[in-house]
């Protein structure tokens, strides 16, 4: 992900000025990150080193979207709507 892809990720998710950290921020730079991997291995079947790291990536936003399900879950149904990660 380039340096200016990260930064339009990040001011669209953000909550207020300055905002990385929210579980938006967060959920959103991992679903871009899990998305050019699923793009690379389908061309590289192989590469089971890059596999392993997306599948903890998977399972780190699964733990993120958890938390924010528990904590309001108003945000946990924009911020899935928003990326489609729902079918």
């Amino acid at each position: 992900m380039t340096k200016e892809r990260r930064m339009e990720v990040i001011a669209k998710f953000a909550r207020s000025e300055g905002d990385t950290g929210s579980p938006e921020v967060q959920i959103a730079l991992l679903t871009e990150r899990i998305k050019e991997l699923t793009v690379h291995l389908s061309s590289h079947v192989k590469d089971h080193h890059s596999r392993l790291g997306l599948l903890k990536m998977v399972g780190q936003r699964r733990s993120l979207l958890d938390y924010l399900k528990k904590k309001d879950i108003e945000r946990y149904r924009s911020i899935v709507s928003e990326l489609e990660l729902r079918k």
